[in-house]
C-alpha cells in the first residue's frame, strides 16, 4: 500500500484522491481551509460543459468529453443533483456568425452533439431571446457542485483516506530528482493550524499530487527537486457573478459567442431555476495567490446590464444585484493564448511518484473525474 498526499481538496483534488484510495492508496488529503472546495471549485457557473470551446486533440477536450459523461454517471449512482438543461451559444450580430462557426466545427471534431439554429429557431425555443443565429448544445448542465464534492469526499472515506484540514505544505524534498539519488519517499513540510496554534511536521509519501489550484505554482515551487524556470508563472483573473430578483423567462442557458478566452457574461440557471449573470473578466495585478481579493467589483450589475441585454433586450431595469466572484488560476497573461490544462508528470520533471497540475480552469469542474483518472495513471 502506497502513501498518497493529495494537495487540495477542491473537486479535482476529491476526485483525484477518490481514484487513488480506489485503487488502493492510503490517501491524505492536505486542505490549507478549513472545508472542502474553499476556492475555484465555490466560485464558479456549475455548469457541465459539453466541449464546444477546446482545441480538438488537447487534454481540455476529451477531459471534457469524457469528463461530462463520467459526472454524469456518477450523479445518477449517487444521487447528486444535476440537470442536463442544453445551452443556447448566441450571435447577436452577423460578425459573431463566424465564431459560431468556429465552434460548430470544433464541436464535430470533439464529438459533440450541437445544432445550428437560425435566430426564429432560438427564440421559438426561448421567446425572450434577441439574436440572428445560434448553436444549441443538447448536453450542456447543471450540477450541484457541493453535493458532488460531498459524495467523492464520501467515497475517499470509505476507502480509508482522510482530508487534513487547516495543512498548508510550505516546503519538501522531492525524491528521485537528482541523477542518482534513490527514489521516493518524498518528505513533506506541513503546517498544521487548530485553535489558533500552528504546529510544523515533516511526512513521508510514496506518491504526491498537487492539486492546489490557485496555489499550485506557489505549492510546487516550495519543493526542493524542481528547476524553478520549469515552473508555470502564475496569473490570476477575477470574474464577477450578478443575481437577478426577478423571475427569468429562459430554460436553457445562454452564453454570447466567444470572445478570446472568455466565454462573455452568460445566462446559467441554478437547480431551482434561478438566474445569475457572469462572469466578466478583471486580470489581477498579482502573481502572489496569498494576495487574491474576493471582493466584488463596484457598480458590477450596472456593467452587466448593456452586456446581457444584447440577448434579453427586455431584462428589467436595475434586477441585477452583485453576487459574488470567483478567481481563475491561469498559467497564461493577458493577450496570450490560452494554452490546454497542465498535468506535468514524471516524464515532463522527472520525478518519479509526483503530479502537478497547472492551470486547471474552466471547464475543471466537469473534466475533474476524467483527469484524476489521466492522474492516476502517471503515477
Amino acid at each position: 500500500m502506497r502513501d498518497t498526499l493529495v494537495i487540495g481538496a477542491g473537486v479535482v483534488g476529491l476526485a483525484v484522491a477518490r481514484a487513488l484510495a480506489m485503487r488502493g492508496d492510503s490517501v491524505v488529503v492536505a486542505e490549507r481551509a478549513g472545508h472542502i472546495g474553499d476556492g475555484v471549485s465555490s466560485r464558479n457557473s456549475e455548469v457541465l460543459h459539453a466541449g464546444l470551446y477546446y482545441k480538438p486533440g488537447s487534454l481540455k477536450a476529451s477531459a471534457c468529453v469524457q469528463g461530462r459523461a463520467m459526472v454524469v454517471d456518477y450523479c445518477e449512482q449517487r444521487h447528486v443533483p444535476y440537470r442536463l438543461c442544453g445551452k443556447l451559444i448566441v450571435a447577436t450580430d452577423e460578425a459573431q456568425v463566424a465564431g459560431l462557426d468556429g465552434l460548430y466545427a470544433k464541436a464535430q471534431a470533439n464529438g459533440v452533439r450541437v445544432q445550428r439554429l437560425s435566430g426564429a429557431q432560438a427564440q421559438a425555443m426561448e421567446p425572450a431571446l434577441s439574436c440572428v443565429a445560434a448553436l444549441y448544445s443538447p448536453d450542456t448542465g447543471i450540477v450541484d457542485s457541493h453535493a458532488l464534492m460531498l459524495a467523492l469526499l464520501a467515497d475517499v472515506e470509505a476507502h480509508g483516506g482522510v482530508v487534513a484540514f487547516g495543512s498548508q505544505v510550505v516546503a519538501g524534498q522531492a525524491r528521485g530528482a537528482t541523477p542518482g539519488q534513490p527514489a521516493g519517499p518524498h518528505t513533506i513540510r506541513i503546517a498544521c493550524t487548530e485553535a489558533g496554534t500552528t504546529q510544523t511536521s515533516d511526512w513521508q509519501f510514496d506518491v504526491v499530487v498537487n492539486c492546489a489550484s490557485l496555489h499550485a505554482p506557489q505549492v510546487a515551487a516550495c519543493i526542493d527537486g524542481f528547476d524553478p524556470a520549469a515552473l508555470p508563472m502564475p496569473y490570476f483573473a477575477k470574474g464577477n457573478y450578478c443575481d437577478l430578483s426577478t423571475p427569468v423567462p429562459f430554460k436553457h442557458l445562454v452564453y454570447p459567442a466567444p470572445q478570446d478566452a472568455w466565454l462573455g457574461i452568460h445566462l446559467t440557471l441554478d437547480l431551482a431555476g434561478r438566474a445569475r449573470f457572469g462572469p466578466d473578466q478583471h486580470w489581477l495585478d498579482t502573481h502572489d495567490a496569498d494576495a487574491l481579493d474576493y471582493t466584488t467589483t463596484p457598480d458590477v450589475a450596472r456593467s452587466f446590464e448593456a452586456s446581457v441585454r444584447r440577448y434579453w433586450p427586455d431584462l428589467p431595469h436595475n434586477s441585477l444585484q452583485a453576487s459574488y466572484c470567483g478567481i481563475r488560476p491561469r498559467i497564461y497573461g493577458p493577450g496570450q493564448a490560452a494554452p490546454d490544462f497542465r498535468i506535468d508528470g514524471p516524464a515532463q520533471h522527472g520525478v518519479p511518484g509526483w503530479v502537478n497540475a497547472f492551470g486547471i480552469e474552466s471547464p475543471g469542474l466537469t473534466s475533474a473525474m476524467a483527469l484524476a483518472q489521466h492522474v492516476a495513471t502517471l503515477v
